[in-house]
């Protein structure tokens, strides 16, 4: 089976540290979901007059919403930083920073000043936190996920790296439990006390991570003298196809889940379908299907493969685009909660399932923490802005704008699978379930 271990994919059967590690880093992605996507919940509902007040409702939506989207520009550098020192330093020390990193900046959104009480200066500072919260998201993801994947015996690959990207919707949930509950709360308070709580999650998450061990596959790489001076550079240039359809994969879930989930709580509410405890119960009900979706789909692709189910739920989506926003016009509340099921447990649990092993497939061990970082954060910057955009769509074409921008998303997902190479092939499971045998 070689070609050098199909690119050092770590010890055939995994380490005896593989749980501890998925779990570690699982936690970790809880935390920074908490932290990162609570404020897309906050901008929804609540920033667009705290921090930008004296406008109409479209206009206030807008700039709050650009303001999300300077996080989402921010990942791909925490991605470049992220993913040069994983692959320089090791993965380790990247997951424990950036999440002390993200930790401060949530903790400070709570104690900032509203429009109110210092004026232009509030939204600037909102921005500033917001870009510190993105490079630290940035550069999250890569060690995380090859933290796990370089520890996971090679025929569970998918279902441990499911475990960290089940994290999100971990994430997800808590952050929105904590708006349901906050909602009740007077004036500015319903919004602080979310990014204020924050910080007892991360000092839980330090002491988890703290007692993760460094990536195999990254001391192999030390071992051999492998490690390279600019892998970011290195990967530009050996593998940038693999980075162009990266890309194009990712954007089909993290733009796509901007529309149906982000983009779709404001309209939900701007448009009185649902008032904000029904779209926030509703989001925690898909959140918590999502965890174990997320899960079973990439548990999936141990199967299956990454690029099936890729291709299956990518076509799906083209038609989902519209079926979506007819189902929550009808304002049957029922309707309108399987409708954001449907759209986060299927739309966007399963891309993100086969991702968690499939990204990592397509780089070598010395350059994998740089590409996989800088293809699924690029595609960021796409989704930071697609709430902003189909704010814009909406005012021009109505609720077929948004669809159709969904749609045109799932597109470029389905011709980015086509195009890319399955990694995890017939022949490596079968040596895989052999080597499993004989240990």
């Amino acid at each position: 089976m070689s070609a050098e271990a199909v690119q050092m994919r770590g010890p055939v059967n995994g380490t005896s540290s593989v749980k501890r590690v998925a779990v570690g880093s699982g936690v970790g992605a809880v935390i920074e979901t908490y932290d990162f996507i609570g404020f897309g919940t906050a901008a929804a509902l609540y920033f667009g007059t705290a921090f930008f007040p004296g406008s109409d409702p479209l206009t206030g939506t807008l700039l709050s919403f650009a303001t999300l989207g300077v996080g989402f520009a921010a990942r791909p550098l925490g991605g470049i930083i992220g993913g040069h020192l994983g692959d320089r330093v090791g993965r380790k020390p990247v997951l424990v920073a950036s999440l002390i990193v993200m930790g401060l900046a949530t903790f400070v959104i709570g104690l900032l000043p509203t429009y109110a009480a210092a004026g232009i200066v509030a939204p600037i500072l909102l921005v500033i936190v917001r870009i510190v919260q993105g490079l630290a998201f940035g550069a999250e993801w890569g060690g995380a996920i090859l933290m796990t994947y370089e520890h996971a015996p090679w025929r569970r690959k998918g279902s441990f790296t499911g475990i960290v990207q089940a994290g999100f919707p971990v994430g997800l949930l808590l952050a929105n439990l904590v708006f349901l509950v906050s909602v009740h709360l007077p004036g500015d308070w319903a919004w602080r006390v979310p990014f204020l709580a924050s910080i007892l999650l991360v000092a839980v998450g330090l002491v988890i991570r703290s007692k993760v061990p460094e990536s195999p596959v990254f001391e192999d790489v030390k071992t051999q003298g492998i490690v390279l001076k600019s892998p970011l550079i290195s990967v530009i240039k050996s593998d940038w196809g693999n980075i162009l359809r990266g890309i194009g994969l990712r954007i089909a879930e993290t733009a796509g889940y901007a529309v149906s989930i982000t983009y779709l709580i404001s309209y939900l509410n701007t448009n009185k379908i649902t008032e904000s405890w029904q779209t926030l119960t509703a989001l925690c009900i898909a959140a918590g299907v999502g965890v174990f979706a997320t899960w079973g789909w990439a548990k999936l692709t141990d199967r299956i493969g990454r690029r099936p189910l890729y291709i299956v739920v990518t076509a799906l989506g083209i038609v989902w685009g519209y079926l979506m926003f007819l189902g929550v016009n009808s304002a049957v509340y029922p309707l309108v909660v399987v409708v954001i099921v449907l759209s986060y447990a299927v739309f966007q649990n399963a891309l993100a399932g086969a991702q968690g092993a499939w990204f990592p497939e397509l780089f070598t061990a010395n350059t994998r923490t740089s590409g996989a970082s800088l293809a699924y954060q690029i595609s960021a910057m796409v989704s930071g802005f697609t709430p902003f955009i189909t704010t814009l769509l909406f005012g021009a074409f109505g609720w077929v704008g948004p669809a159709s921008l969904f749609s045109f998303y799932a597109l470029i997902g389905l011709l980015a699978a086509l195009s890319t190479k399955e990694t995890w092939t017939k022949e490596q499971r079968a040596y895989a379930e052999r080597a499993a045998l004989a240990d």
